[in-house]
């Protein structure tokens, strides 16, 4: 039997907003697996999805650069230490050079893009010569780059959250409404049928396993997950959601009536699915002492 500590029962809770014995005792029953605690929970009290994805703990800045044709563009994730350096205007001049850099040489990966030049030399001469000016480990993490079917719209949400959006519409002011939207609603993907098969095949299990608590015959359980499926896609769909600024429309209604089309999007949020490491000062202290 694996030992289920105070820290695994925080994390878990963190994770699902449950109760802490409920968190323990779902530890215990997977053996301290925290993704099948988390799974366990999720079937038992019909929880959406856990937290852990979208809890930010990084610190950094997205950059941006859309060609004067909007049919170039790309985003950049570029992370930092602390948030005071994520503020300093050389390092988000940074992320903006990189991102510029990025959309016209089109890099093969990011190591490719350690490369690429800047006016200060490459993008790595450049980024340690940053870490030496602001005395922390900077790093460029990941980036999208665009070539547009249709044309390009992008929004930042202060330096947090980037979105990059190609779309074919007669309104160009479509294109930042939907930006806007996805920054807001956070949806996955574009329409259900780019919903990947393993995750549509996990939601389904955990319905199915929801529903099989309720104890109603094997049709009606079968509806149940079926209908539980199709709100899930509705929620992380871009097409399935109500528009941020119309709730009574879906954003496949609002493109419908203008003729419009999304073609690809992508969102970078800072940090995402990165932990920071949590010193406990006490404990740490007490090693060193006991040492």
């Amino acid at each position: 039997m694996a030992e289920i500590t105070a820290a695994m029962v925080k994390e878990l809770r963190e994770r699902t907003d449950l109760g802490m014995m409920e968190c323990k005792k779902a530890l215990v029953e997977a053996n301290g697996d925290m993704a099948a605690a988390e799974d366990l929970l999720r079937i038992k009290s019909g929880a959406k999805a856990g937290k852990a994805a979208s809890r930010v703990a990084a610190e950094g800045v997205i950059g941006s650069f859309v060609s004067s044709d909007s049919k170039l563009g790309a985003l950049v994730e570029v992370n930092c230490e602390t948030d005071f350096v994520a503020k300093n205007d050389d390092f988000i001049a940074f992320a903006q050079a990189v991102a510029s850099a990025v959309a016209e040489r089109n890099p093969a990966d990011v190591t490719a893009a350690a490369e690429l030049p800047l006016a200060t030399g490459s993008i790595e001469e450049s980024r340690k010569a940053l870490v030496m000016k602001l005395g922390e480990n900077i790093s460029l993490r990941r980036f999208a780059r665009f070539e547009a079917k249709g044309r390009i719209a992008a929004y930042l949400h202060g330096t947090k959250i980037g979105v990059m959006v190609d779309y074919s519409a007669s309104d160009p002011a479509l294109g930042k409404d939907v930006a806007m939207h996805i920054a807001a609603s956070k949806p996955i993907c574009v329409n259900a049928g780019e919903v990947p098969a393993e995750l549509l095949a996990k939601e389904r299990e955990i319905y199915a396993a929801q529903a099989a608590e309720s104890g109603k015959p094997a049709n009606i359980i079968e509806k149940m997950v079926e209908g539980r499926v199709a709100k899930y896609l509705a929620e992380v769909t871009l097409l399935g959601q109500p528009f941020v600024k119309n709730p009574d429309q879906t954003v496949e209604k609002l493109l419908a009536e203008q003729k419009a089309e999304v073609h690809a999007f992508k969102m970078f949020v800072v940090g995402q699915g990165i932990e920071k490491k949590v010193t406990d000062f006490a404990a740490e202290v007490a090693a060193q002492a006991g040492a």
